[in-house]
């Protein structure tokens, strides 16, 4: 807390200066301008194909004007949060008060996490002073009139992947879109059997200057990186005339994860973001475009359990954030041990310890994190993970399933065994088999969809 307010004294003012428009190529390569006054400056890329755009035309659209603008104001945070300077003047643009507000209210609860790992205490009104300085975009908004189609976000996770199976089944015409292309997303790619280069690819470069204020020991933390996703999304998605950005964010994406709390990891996910993106993108930007993730009415273990179906991911979907830049899963992290349990109940010990590399059930030195996933303690890990009692659910059932097939239980389950919540959950009612989250932006034909392949 004290690095916080030393910091906010020293650097009081954080500016987004403007955008920058350039034709790269076959790319449209858009440079931001921040800047900390008296520390550094920041100048972040994205690279988006253009198709059959041209530049000149782009600079006269209004709604395009707007979205790059608005992509900005997303990545400011991750600068912001270096000093997190008490006033930040928007000269690239201008909104009005209760976009202001809107803003304010998507930095402070994405950035919930990274307070509360750097031990700050913000208050809301006044942890932020966000100034509109910026002239309005004149140019007129032209939404897109015919839009077809759906874009699908890759992650190379199970739940992209789910969400493919499902369009692929109703023949929904689809468009891969991947920012930063690794192993994990261009495998999941060929087996849904898509093309690379039918995908739609974007780049985002980090500026060195963060990287280095992070190793010098300026605050650093997470920041809500499906913010991100959304407005990059949304630009491609009106770039490829598509009528349907379809992410796949599941329900137990809204809960806390520190127990009573509004401390979320994944609250860029959340449905609470995903509704206020919705309305904020109809109202202020009107793109043509319909932002909803697929997976909403759904739980992890629902996908689990028909991610089971879905053979030709097995070998090659990758989540794990410490293994991700060596394409492969850690099997030591709280991401890894999450999704070997969420997928116990449906694929068998033997072909999850040859998926993940390991046995980690059989490592006492995951107990630490098994308590955190299952709510024996009141902070769940800081990753993308399912709910205390989905965890709980699955572990239950893996247990009743190994005994009654006479198998030797793991460590991790002699130990869940010892404690109150196996009392609990031992043959307790399941009530994933027929969950369905009714707060969910689906359309009707993608909800009948779900409903059809995975209650």
């Amino acid at each position: 807390m004290f690095q916080y307010e030393q910091l906010r004294e020293d650097y009081p003012l954080f500016q987004y200066k403007e955008y920058q428009l350039e034709e790269n190529g076959e790319d449209i390569l858009i440079t931001y301008y921040f800047e900390i006054p008296g520390l550094s400056s920041f100048a972040p890329t994205w690279r988006f194909p253009k198709g059959a755009h041209r530049m000149e035309d782009l600079k006269k659209n209004g709604t395009f004007l707007e979205l790059v603008f608005s992509l900005g104001m997303v990545e400011l945070v991750s600068y912001w949060k270096i000093t997190c300077s008490k006033r930040v003047e928007v000269l690239a643009g201008a909104f009005s008060f209760q976009q202001m507000l809107w803003w304010k209210n998507l930095y402070f609860y994405g950035l919930g996490e990274f307070f509360y790992t750097n031990g700050i205490e913000p208050d809301k009104e006044d942890f932020m002073e966000l100034i509109s300085m910026g002239k309005e975009i004149e140019a007129k908004k032209q939404p897109l009139k015919e839009p077809l189609g759906c874009l699908v976000p890759i992650g190379g996770g199970k739940d992209s992947a789910v969400s493919l199976e499902l369009l692929k089944r109703a023949g929904e015409p689809c468009t891969c879109c991947i920012i930063n292309p690794r192993g994990a997303t261009l495998n999941t790619i060929t087996a849904a059997g898509y093309k690379e280069e039918d995908s739609y690819i974007i780049k985002r470069t980090l500026d060195k200057n963060m990287l280095r204020l992070n190793k010098e020991g300026f605050l650093n933390g997470h920041t809500p990186f499906s913010a991100l996703v959304a407005f990059s999304t949304t630009l491609a998605a009106y770039l490829r005339n598509i009528k349907y950005i379809v992410l796949s964010n599941e329900a137990s994406a809204n809960e806390s994860t520190v127990l009573g709390s509004s401390v979320n990891h994944q609250y860029s996910k959340s449905f609470a973001f995903e509704k206020d993106f919705h309305e904020y993108e109809s109202e202020y930007i009107a793109s043509g475009t319909y932002y909803f993730s697929l997976l909403r009415p759904l739980s992890e273990f629902q996908i689990g359990r028909f991610f089971s179906t879905c053979q030709a991911y097995h070998d090659i979907f990758r989540s794990c954030n410490a293994g991700s830049k060596e394409d492969k899963w850690c099997s030591h992290c709280s991401k890894c041990l999450f999704v070997f349990l969420i997928l116990s109940p449906f694929i068998s010990h033997e072909r999850l310890c040859k998926i993940f590399g390991r046995d980690m059930l059989e490592d006492s030195e995951m107990v630490p994190i098994m308590d955190q996933l299952i709510g024996m303690v009141e902070e769940k890990p800081f990753e993308c993970v399912g709910s205390r009692e989905e965890v709980n659910t699955a572990i239950s059932m893996t247990i009743a399933a190994m005994e009654q097939e006479g198998k030797p239980l793991p460590r991790l389950f002699m130990h869940y065994k010892t404690t109150p919540l196996y009392t609990e959950y031992k043959g307790k009612e399941n009530p994933y088999f027929t969950y369905y989250e009714e707060e969910n932006l689906l359309p009707e034909q993608f909800a009948q969809l779900v409903r059809d392949n995975c209650i």
